[in-house]
């Protein structure tokens, strides 16, 4: 469906620039556009590069087992129904920590690890569980300290300080992630009620 979007969108601004007489600026525009598209991702290439290398050091030196079972609390808490030495904790851990250090990158692999685990406690039912929701919603609101993949934005299109959007991104994902909880404990409450 995108991929339809997308073309309409294409041949939109093709008809419109030749009906405006205006053309070249599409075709200039256009060139300009790949060119900026190809720096900004080999921005964020490196911007990731740095941060997954930052993970696999702060794993090997045992600091993301430290900060899993710092979060064991919590997960008990959200994730009720999950046995307590189950594998998944250690994913959802893992994928809470990246998230929170701004690297939803990073956090992807552990994300698609964890549900598939979920999936398996739920016996490969087609309906998600409370706990794969409960997931998905605290994935997709994540708290992030630091919202690296914005700072990069922010400093390839020239922000004089890329960083400023620190307080404000850290207001608005606290806000986002309790209502995402408070959401999910009240779903899943209900949910044992029906």
């Amino acid at each position: 469906m995108l991929n339809y979007l997308w073309g309409f969108m294409i041949v939109i601004g093709i008809i419109v620039g030749v009906l405006n007489g205006r053309i070249d600026e599409v075709s200039t525009v256009s060139l300009n556009s790949a060119k900026e598209a190809i720096t900004l991702c080999i921005t964020m290439l490196g911007v990731m590069s740095l941060w997954t290398g930052i993970m696999q050091v702060a794993k090997a030196a045992g600091i993301t087992d430290a900060f899993t079972k710092a979060l064991n609390p919590i997960l008990r808490l959200l994730f009720p129904d999950i046995p307590k030495e189950h594998i998944v904790n250690e994913y959802i851990a893992s994928n809470m920590i990246a998230n929170i250090l701004g690297l939803g990158w990073a956090a992807t692999p552990m994300g698609l690890k964890a549900m598939g685990e979920l999936r398996k406690l739920n016996q490969g039912k087609d309906t998600a569980s409370c706990d794969m929701c409960t997931f998905l919603i605290i994935n997709i609101s994540s708290l992030q300290l630091i919202p690296v993949n914005i700072i990069a934005y922010r400093s390839q299109y020239g922000s004089v300080s890329p960083t400023e959007i620190l307080g404000a991104a850290l207001v608005a994902t606290a806000i986002s992630t309790i209502a995402g909880v408070l959401f999910s404990t009240v779903a899943r409450k209900l949910s044992r009620n029906t």
